[in-house]
């Protein structure tokens, strides 16, 4: 009895292990990003965002009709209906300009119209296949995270209001082509992210790795959005709105059990002399963050709606939107062609643009004025 007495007491004796960290006021730090398989919780709100854009994706290749629109000169005509445009047309493989534009991207002359609907729907459109499968891979993986770290509502929240600050940012230079802005979530998530490294940067393990991270799916997806229909201003916009939402509501993430081996690419180090006063986690820096967020928000709204065009006002940056290439276009002005119909023996059609003075000759006439448009651009580029 006294020997179990004496075991019991030494037991006693022992520090307990902390089993939750907060960024607030405990003394240990638990992994901020760990591997999936030891992480738990629901991810709905990241689920229900692919679902929403795989969607979205399969219901413009529908609209697009390659098959029957192009009169069977696609890429990869095997799927039918919804087999791609060819690689001169949209080297992403994805649908054509005039399917962009009925669907719901975002375009200088239409916004003209106001049809101020496509700031809604342009977010929630990709260019093509490529475009699809990189975003979608990249959000799965960050949203993931930020979700099971932070929660479905605040992960929610940055993915949305960056979708919509990224549009109105778009409206402001977008040119006379279909532009779609679904990667402007994405640099959202990315932005939260390198937010919360700077937030908690003495609790990261391995920084290096942090920001090689970040930077490597920034710059893929970026470069990605040199090519044609990909916005890179929507993405520089819901970069910026990311970055700083992520300081005014990703400041305290959900307590997690202190596992046993630190695994994971951003896990935080378990350091018990370290100050956790610091002062980015004072009230001052979310109030900051807040005012900032709102000056952007307003800011891109005010110029979205009142049209205003500042690619007036820098000649240089169409370049950090689309680099102009032989293999596509990125030709942002109204083309114009000359329609020549013969039906005598063989129906065919001829289209010669009145700026250069190239033509193509196709054998069919049966052809919406849609489509001419598309293979006019195509041909003066």
């Amino acid at each position: 009895m006294a020997a179990s007495a004496k075991i019991g007491a030494e037991l006693d004796l022992k520090p307990r292990q902390s089993s939750s960290f907060d960024f607030g006021g405990g003394e240990e730090a638990v992994p901020f990003l760990r591997s999936a398989s030891r992480r738990r919780g629901d991810t709905w709100i990241v689920s229900l965002f692919v679902l929403l854009h795989v969607f979205a994706f399969v219901a413009t290749m529908a609209v697009n009709n390659c098959g029957e629109n192009s009169h069977g000169e696609c890429a990869l005509g095997a799927l039918g209906r919804f087999s791609f445009q060819p690689l001169p047309e949209n080297p992403l493989l994805g649908p054509s300009a005039s399917t962009l534009d009925a669907v719901g991207a975002l375009r200088r002359t239409l916004l003209t119209e106001h049809q101020t609907w496509r700031l809604f729907t342009a977010p929630w459109l990709h260019a093509g296949i490529f475009h699809l499968l990189i975003n979608l891979v990249s959000v799965v993986y960050l949203g993931i995270h930020l979700e099971q770290e932070f929660g479905p509502l605040r992960s929610g929240m940055i993915y949305t209001l960056s979708a919509l600050v990224g549009s109105l940012v778009s409206a402001t230079f977008v040119q006379d082509s279909p532009q779609v802005g679904s990667s402007a979530a994405l640099f959202g998530l990315l932005g939260a992210m390198l937010a919360v490294l700077i937030r908690y940067w003495r609790h990261f393990n391995d920084k290096c790795a942090a920001l090689l991270f970040i930077f490597s799916i920034f710059t893929i997806n970026f470069a990605l959005g040199l090519l044609p229909y990909i916005d890179n201003f929507s993405s520089i916009g819901g970069f910026t709105s990311g970055f700083l939402l992520g300081f005014v509501s990703l400041y305290k993430p959900h307590c997690r059990d202190l596992p046993t081996n630190k695994v994971g690419l951003f896990d935080y180090g378990v350091q018990s002399s370290i100050k956790l006063k610091q002062k980015l986690d004072k009230p001052v820096l979310r109030i900051v963050a807040l005012l900032l967020f709102g000056l952007v928000f307003s800011g891109c709204l005010v110029t979205a709606l009142w049209r205003i065009n500042l690619n007036q006002y820098c000649s240089w940056c169409h370049f950090l939107n689309c680099i102009p290439s032989k293999r596509w276009s990125c030709n942002d002005m109204t083309s114009s062609c000359e329609i020549l119909q013969s039906v005598e023996h063989n129906a065919e059609l001829t289209l010669t643009c009145m700026a250069n003075g190239k033509f193509m000759v196709f054998p069919f006439t049966n052809i919406s004025p849609a489509r001419v448009g598309d293979l006019c651009t195509l041909i003066c580029s």
